[in-house]
């Protein structure tokens, strides 16, 4: 929530998502018939890109000042500290989201919203920062943490990418996938899940290192 009170990270990863949403409408001259096929991938590379940009810091602060070694020594658990970081990625990547959703509507003339993208962003950003502190805080121990963290985040994450972009597609253009947009939301939900549980026990095992 420091990151979120500075302003630094929350305006560079808005730039950064921003500038990625005005490259694609350039580059890939979307027009009406083109717009349900690809609008849904621009949105979620600039949501995936804004996330990784916000992970990166997660750590950071505390591995810099040499904070990291005393808030593990508070008697608290592992698991709380986990959680407390991911509640607040969780509430960051929300903020992004927000901010980018009107220029992105206003850039590719997207009216469609359905309560099944509703659904999927919140799966996927749950998701998102469920794995993503996990892994800012494995990469914050390297020499290269900012090469390593997206090495290690996009093929975990890669199930997530598809059900989003499937169910967005779904809700603009009326075609997802032979699943369908329960079966991705599902698929999304169990990882969500699966993840919930195996990641704060791998992160009690990487801070005991």
């Amino acid at each position: 929530m420091l990151e979120l009170r500075s302003r630094d990270v929350l305006i560079s990863s808005l730039v950064f998502a921003l500038l990625t949403v005005v490259v694609f409408n350039f580059a890939l001259d979307i027009e009406a018939r083109t717009v349900d096929a690809l609008a849904p991938g621009v949105l979620w590379v600039a949501f995936a890109f804004a996330g990784v940009l916000a992970m990166s810091r997660a750590f950071v602060i505390e591995k810099d000042k040499g904070s990291l070694d005393g808030l593990l020594l508070c008697p608290v658990s592992r698991d709380s500290l986990y959680f407390g970081k991911m509640l607040s990625l969780f509430l960051f990547m929300a903020v992004i989201e927000a901010l980018l959703l009107p220029a992105f509507i206003i850039l590719f003339d997207y009216s469609a919203f359905t309560w099944e993208m509703g659904v999927a962003m919140g799966l996927a950003t749950l998701g998102f920062a469920i794995v993503g502190t996990l892994f800012s805080a494995i990469a914050v121990n390297t020499r290269s943490r900012e090469i390593m963290l997206p090495v290690l985040f996009f093929p975990v994450v890669a199930p997530l990418i598809i059900g989003a972009v499937e169910v967005s597609t779904g809700a603009v253009g009326d075609v997802v996938g032979a699943m369908g947009a329960g079966r991705w939301l599902q698929l999304m939900a169990v990882f969500d899940v699966v993840f919930l549980f195996v990641c704060p026990w791998v992160f009690g095992l990487v801070m005991e290192e």
